[in-house]
């Protein structure tokens, strides 16, 4: 299988959303990359598609969606987060976009009974990404903004409701991905693509390889593995990589350091890209997914 890296930092995150999001957007803990979106956006589907995203956020795949002249639609299980990814649509709207897009509010794992049955089999694209390692969100006020010493982190939570996936045991978590990425099946058209993105992160010092498990999950929702690409978080320049890191990431990772385990800044997302079986191909196969596990060489770390 294709391995292929993404240049998809090459203008910082503020810089892509700037003017495209309402400033609002920058409360949310875990926001995707527009870039990444974008680029599996184009990549994957053609003007007029239908593009899901099951856990929306904001809105950054459906924003990017309608303004490639795509359609959209998202759910979101916050309503904070649903009223900023309507807003943020309507937002597109007011500047043009030839694309039409929808939030509907309420648990992924429900996914076939929030979304309209005229829906059901007509997407072409899902662009999504499981929450992951409070860790790795977040920002900070300094002491100069908030008169306080040393500094603030804030905006680095999902909202208190013990339901939200944001805050389920890794275990939990996966199931419930698993469970949606079935759904998500069931949307999509004969032939269509599903795009995850995620990363690795430590919790007490444990690897938690998201990314693997992402893969398996979506092999058990009856998906093909096609590629599994890097989504830099990085920019290039003169043939370097120029990181972004937050605070909080750059601290925990010299924090680790000086407890002797070797942490090094996060530079990329890891991608992975599935496609649903056509009807020919799902006879042949089944829809076990696929065995060869070629596809789990060529990573970047």
């Amino acid at each position: 299988m294709p391995d292929s890296v993404w240049p998809t930092a090459q203008r910082p995150a503020p810089a892509q959303r700037a003017g495209r999001y309402l400033p609002v957007s920058a409360a949310h803990p875990a926001k995707m990359l527009p870039a990444i979106a974008a680029q599996a956006i184009a990549r994957y589907t053609s003007p007029g598609d239908l593009v899901l995203d099951p856990m929306c956020g904001i809105g950054t795949t459906l924003v990017e969606a309608v303004h490639q002249g795509r359609h959209a639609i998202g759910v979101e299980y916050e309503p904070r987060w649903a009223h900023i990814a309507r807003s943020n649509l309507d937002h597109a709207t007011e500047q043009g976009v030839t694309g039409r897009g929808a939030v509907f509010r309420g648990d992924a794992r429900n996914l076939l009974d929030l979304i309209p049955q005229e829906h059901h089999g007509r997407v072409a694209l899902v662009v999504t990404s499981p929450p992951y390692g409070s860790s790795l969100h977040g920002q900070v006020r300094s002491s100069r903004e908030t008169g306080q010493p040393g500094v603030t982190k804030h905006d680095y939570r999902y909202g208190t409701d013990p339901a939200n996936l944001a805050h389920a045991s890794t275990d939990h978590l996966l199931a419930a991905f698993t469970r949606i990425l079935i759904q998500c099946r069931r949307m999509l058209k004969p032939g269509g693509t599903v795009v995850v993105t995620t990363r690795p992160w430590r919790e007490r010092g444990e690897l938690i390889d998201l990314p693997s498990a992402a893969l398996a999950a979506g092999e058990v929702a009856g998906l093909i593995p096609t590629e599994r690409c890097v989504a830099l978080l990085a920019g290039i320049r003169d043939g370097q990589l120029i990181t972004r890191p937050s605070f909080f990431q750059m601290k925990n990772v010299r924090d680790a350091r000086r407890t002797g385990l070797p942490l090094h800044l996060i530079a990329h997302e890891d991608l992975l890209v599935f496609q649903v079986p056509s009807r020919a191909s799902s006879v042949a196969r089944g829809f076990g997914g696929n065995t060869d596990k070629s596809y789990l060489c060529g990573e970047v770390r």
